[in-house]
């Protein structure tokens, strides 16, 4: 089985040893990913790009995603990110979890992470 890592070169990855993406088994699969801004809005917004660009490079798209994890520090803020997550997945939408929890700096509102299907080898 091949694998394939994909990184996007930001600070944490070398900083902690991880990548963005790791295509194995089928399945790209993409760390929880968090975005800049000055809200959650703003933040899903920017998570969502970045974590397209690596489903990009892997061959794969949002249509691809199999499964989405959500990470807030707030529940009550997952509200505002619901019609961008709906247009960004349109007809193809994930099985999905949102779970309330701490995230690695205050100033974060949302993490995102998915798993989607590789393009077939």
């Amino acid at each position: 089985m091949s694998i394939t890592r994909i990184s996007s070169g930001g600070e944490f990855e070398a900083k902690i040893g991880y990548c963005r993406a790791v295509v194995a088994g089928g399945f790209v699969h993409v760390a929880g990913t968090v975005g800049q801004g000055d809200d959650v809005v703003a933040q899903c917004k920017a998570a969502l790009a970045t974590i397209g660009a690596a489903l990009e490079k892997a061959g794969a798209s949002f249509a691809d995603v199999v499964r989405v994890n959500y990470y807030l520090p707030e529940a009550a803020e997952f509200e505002p990110c619901w019609p961008i997550l709906a247009e960004t997945f349109g007809a193809n939408p994930p099985a999905a979890t949102m779970i309330e929890c701490n995230l690695i700096d205050p100033k974060y509102r949302i993490e995102i992470e998915v798993t989607a299907l590789a393009p077939a080898q």
